[in-house]
């Protein structure tokens, strides 16, 4: 199936969330997203208020995490970092889960913090996205991570931070998919380096996909439109992303 630059671009956050980066880096960071018009630029939250200026005016949305990127803050400290993000313009929040509390089955505090997460996001017109950290859980965690984020009201399930002990799946991907309905979306992060991965991903039933790696993914789609050669992958040709980070 044939596929257009835009639809792909617009699937992609472009992530800038290493801790090393400095200001200049965040800079080049929106510059490359606006430059190939990316879904959002998925920062840190103390680059909100740059991010957001270079941003305006454009059609790339600013994004930030929120309890990143082990998910155990204190719930007040999560919706406190949301809504200063908010205050500063943001229009994405991707959340990290309480990874510790999802494994003990403590089904009631994840679904409740996720669900006073959805609330300070929807009360300023923002998306939520839960990350999951997949690598820590089996596939009945994921499933009831996932239903319990749409009974939350959450907007999308998310399968890693990138900083786990490895990245999405396709398989995860599919099984998230199917774990929720249509009114939420799944957005695939960790390792996602490659178009190959994101044309698999989005095959799956992704929406969303988080990379850094913008420009080789993007570069590599103009080549093979030029060849006649942009299709996305079937799931059999890719499985899954490398480990460690963005």
């Amino acid at each position: 199936m044939s596929i257009s630059l835009h639809e792909i671009a617009k699937t992609l956050d472009h992530s800038t969330l290493q801790p090393f980066l400095t200001e200049d880096d965040i800079r080049k960071g929106c510059e490359i997203a606006l430059q190939y018009d990316t879904a959002t630029v998925c920062a840190r939250p103390g680059d909100m208020p740059l991010v957001v200026k270079l941003l305006s005016g454009s059609d790339v949305k600013p994004c930030t995490v929120i309890g990143f990127p082990h998910g155990a803050h204190h719930t007040s400290v999560k919706v406190y970092e949301a809504e200063r993000a908010l205050d500063d313009g943001c229009r994405e929040l991707d959340m990290v889960l309480n990874i510790g509390r999802m494994l003990h089955g403590d089904e009631a505090y994840v679904q409740d913090e996720i669900a006073a997460l959805a609330q300070a996001a929807h009360a300023r017109g923002a998306l939520l996205k839960v990350i999951l950290e997949t690598c820590y859980l089996n596939d009945e965690q994921k499933k009831l991570a996932c239903r319990l984020s749409e009974k939350a009201g959450a907007d999308f399930v998310k399968t890693s931070t990138g900083y786990g002990s490895a990245g999405a799946t396709v398989a995860d991907v599919k099984l998230m998919r199917a774990a929720v309905s249509e009114k939420v979306s799944v957005k695939a992060s960790g390792g996602m380096r490659t178009l190959d991965m994101v044309l698999a991903c989005r095959l799956a039933g992704a929406a969303r996909c988080g990379v850094s790696a913008t420009v080789k993914i993007m570069e590599e789609a103009k080549e093979r439109l030029a060849m006649g050669a942009l299709t996305e992958k079937p799931l059999s040709s890719v499985g899954q992303a490398s480990g460690g980070a963005y």
